[in-house]
């Protein structure tokens, strides 16, 4: 009996140490290597192959399409229009291994069992679907599917209410430098006496101080150059050439004096133009569990980089300053400042509260 096809996906060989892309095809098994070990990679290659090989010509019903086709596709389109695909690659990964096999008209019945396999927050999973989600739409666009299908979502969990104070954050600039508490006052449970244990790890410090003086994302932070530094100008540009600003926009910002000192000790008198945060001469691609480490030294809890833009834009909030502003400043849109930030402005709700109070101005002098 002729095996059923469950159409080309990804198997990682591991005597041959690469992934390859697996299809039954006349009753028989087929592999072409990716020639990567690295996963999200073997999906852009398993997409590229797909686009070349298996798609048909005419729209396809959902009952005919299999989902790791979809995605592929759409990963596809992120590689070739330039646009930003990391995140989409990886959430395809985990949304590839359990879809594979699975036809696009099933989906809205395995969105709750892919919650449960996923064994994740439901934000992250939220996130995996919301890529299956546009991947969906993009097939229907370019007329890959003949209609689109319910992908069902979990619930936005509530956003993180997480922010450093002033000293929690020159605690965790101490612990960059290697100092851990050794003695507490009993009042303000703020340390008294530092002792240090390690060596200090000033490309971690730099990276608290970018991304508490500017806002910005850990990513955004660690593949910042000098040549985007522009120190007599005042300016630091974080959009990354030929590539569009996305949802989560980088954008440019103004040096603020505090962080400018740092930077110019950083940079030094050479004519720099790799990466800001270094490491032994070479750029960082994740500061994790450094920063992890910090974060234990000092005893602090919840706390991870992304903290520090939830930090930066607290600050800015309990400031008073314009909103506006603010949201040009960390290139934030208003509405979501105001979301997640709004309640730590002083004067918050205090012009509304007063007002429902007050007597109607039509009902003067009556």
């Amino acid at each position: 009996m002729a095996r059923r096809s469950i159409g080309p996906r990804l198997r990682f060989l591991k005597k041959r140490g690469a992934y390859y892309i697996v299809w039954t095809e006349g009753g028989r098994t087929r592999e072409r290597s990716t020639g990567t070990t690295d996963s999200a990679k073997a999906q852009i290659e398993l997409a590229q192959f797909l686009q070349r090989y298996t798609q048909k010509s005419g729209a396809k019903e959902p009952a005919e399409i299999f989902v790791t086709e979809v995605l592929s596709n759409y990963l596809h389109h992120l590689e070739t229009t330039a646009k930003d695909c990391e995140r989409a690659a990886y959430a395809s990964v985990p949304l590839a291994q359990f879809f594979t096999g699975k036809k696009l008209a099933e989906v809205p019945t395995l969105c709750l069992s892919y919650l449960a396999w996923r064994k994740v927050s439901a934000s992250t999973v939220r996130r995996d679907l919301g890529v299956l989600q546009s991947a969906i739409i993009h097939s229907f666009q370019s007329q890959l599917i003949t209609r689109t299908v319910v992908v069902s979502r979990p619930p936005e969990s509530p956003p993180r209410e997480r922010w450093l104070t002033r000293s929690e954050a020159a605690m965790l600039v101490a612990a960059a430098l290697g100092f851990q508490p050794t003695a507490y006052d009993i009042e303000s449970r703020l340390p008294l006496a530092w002792k240090r244990i390690c060596r200090p790890q000033y490309h971690l410090c730099l990276f608290l101080l970018v991304g508490l003086y500017t806002g910005r994302r850990k990513e955004a932070i660690l593949s910042l150059r000098w040549s985007k530094v522009d120190l007599s100008r005042g300016k630091i540009d974080f959009r990354r050439e030929g590539t569009p600003e996305t949802k989560k926009k980088r954008g440019l910002c103004a040096i603020p004096p505090r962080l400018r000192p740092h930077l110019v000790r950083a940079k030094g008198d050479g004519h720099n133009i790799g990466h800001v945060i270094l490491w032994e001469g070479e750029a960082i691609e994740d500061i994790k569990t450094t920063f992890n480490n910090a974060v234990k030294r000092v005893y602090l809890s919840d706390v991870s980089p992304h903290t520090l833009k939830h930090t930066a834009a607290t600050w800015l909030m309990q400031s008073g300053m314009d909103p506006f502003k603010i949201s040009d400043f960390l290139a934030t849109s208003v509405p979501t400042l105001l979301k997640h930030y709004g309640h730590h402005n002083p004067d918050h709700q205090n012009e509304v509260a007063a007002a429902i109070g007050a007597r109607p101005k039509v009902a003067k002098g009556r």
